[in-house]
């Protein structure tokens, strides 16, 4: 008797990277909190500015900003974009850590045949850098910034393309995010959708109608086994 394929059996699973794959509201609004202080701002807690995380580094400069009372002409903007960048890539990952269960729940997943890939409108250098500095970058097979296509989420192109680079296909993968531009793009790419709860999100995960809402990495693959079956296509 022929045995069963695993539905993971060539599947894509992308992850947003900032708020779902990792942790890096630490190092991004510890940044942010050098600026804001060397302009004679007080410091955003990390409380209040970890939301402000997930449209790339440039909205989150602005964001923080606006959020301390002091918005940035776009001179202003671009020249402390540059030095909100180099900060950063000095210290992409003094605390920035991959959430809890996630690598597991890859491995499990891989073993099974799924190949990972990252979709994230953090530009693709800084992106590399950080998994190559957490030492997980080769675990995926494309890592896609919202530089590298013509349209960043929550447009669909940049799933899409994303998946295309993986080596896979929108009908055969998952999206993993924690966000309002992850529900966006899914939806547009018509891809089947996980959030996490515990992301950057200015609206909560839950209100934002995912195919499947989870609280903690454990629960991922049988999450994306359900959305990848027979049944669920």
């Amino acid at each position: 008797m022929s045995e069963i394929a695993s539905p993971f059996a060539g599947a894509t699973i992308v992850f947003d990277l900032d708020g779902t794959l990792v942790e890096t509201a630490p190092d991004l609004v510890g940044t942010l909190n050098v600026l804001l202080t060397r302009e004679g701002i007080a410091p955003l807690p990390l409380a209040q500015a970890r939301n402000l995380i997930g449209q790339g580094a440039k909205a989150l400069l602005r964001r923080g900003f606006e959020a301390a009372g002091a918005p940035l002409p776009p001179e202003k903007l671009d020249a402390l974009f540059v030095d909100f960048l180099s900060h950063y890539l000095e210290h992409i990952a003094d605390e920035s850590r991959p959430f809890d269960g996630v690598l597991e729940a890859m491995a499990a997943m891989e073993a099974e045949g799924a190949r990972m890939a990252v979709c994230t409108n953090k530009r693709t250098d800084l992106s590399v850098a950080l998994l190559e500095r957490l030492g997980i970058a080769g675990r995926f097979a494309a890592i896609v910034g919202g530089d590298a296509v013509s349209a960043q989420k929550p447009a669909a192109i940049h799933l899409t393309e994303t998946i295309a680079r993986a080596g896979g296909r929108a009908d055969r993968a998952v999206m993993i995010g924690d966000s309002i531009s992850d529900a966006g793009a899914a939806r547009a790419a018509g891809v089947p959708l996980v959030l996490v709860s515990f992301g950057y999100t200015d609206t909560p995960a839950a209100e934002l109608g995912a195919d499947e809402l989870i609280h903690h990495f454990d629960d991922l693959t049988a999450a994306c086994r359900r959305l990848l079956s027979p049944a669920a296509a």
